[in-house]
């Protein structure tokens, strides 16, 4: 295969590449569910307040260094929760817009590096025999350059699988 043909072939490929990442949807949405033997009451205040993220967060401890500010309201709506640290966590922001207690908390979800990302993450409480079902759900818009390296990393798997272990912590933290 002489060298214009190899060219010409990556050329061919690289488009193709570009041409299925602007063909994906322009949002995402990742969700995780877990059933926990425990009142939505006895959950609700682990998510509800910023300081006790650190119990049970998947997040919290990738950056030993990671610093922490919480401000806002002390828990609940207005409550706020800015982070910066290594490459493993970057650097972000998070507001609860809505506490509904002991149903349902919504968050405005900014990351600022590694990239710009404005989210909005979950959570929902429904009761069910034998405890609650937890919700974790993450929505937002996806930039091309999210739609590209969604096409080589499957973010559903990557970001549920951080929610599982967010929510199987949940899980042991509130059995304690």
């Amino acid at each position: 295969m002489s060298l214009s043909a190899i060219i010409l072939l990556i050329l061919v490929v690289f488009v193709a590449i570009l041409a299925y990442a602007w063909t994906r949807p322009d949002t995402f949405a990742v969700q995780r569910s877990l059933t926990i033997a425990a009142s939505p009451e006895k959950l609700f205040p682990f998510i509800n307040d910023f300081n006790k993220w650190p119990d049970w967060s998947p997040y919290e401890h990738r950056d030993p260094n990671m610093k922490r500010t919480i401000g806002g309201a002390p828990y609940g709506k207005g409550a706020t929760y800015a982070w910066e640290g290594n490459k493993n966590v970057g650097k972000g922001r998070m507001e609860i817009l809505d506490s509904q207690s002991p149903s349902a908390i919504t968050i405005k979800l900014d990351f600022e590096q590694p990239f710009e990302a404005h989210n909005v993450a979950e959570f929902t409480l429904q009761p069910v025999a034998g405890g609650t079902n937890v919700t974790w759900a993450m929505r937002g818009p996806a930039s091309f350059m999210t739609k590209l390296i969604g096409s080589f990393i499957n973010m559903d798997r990557m970001v549920g699988k951080d929610f599982e272990a967010g929510l199987a912590k949940l899980k042991d933290v509130v059995k304690s």
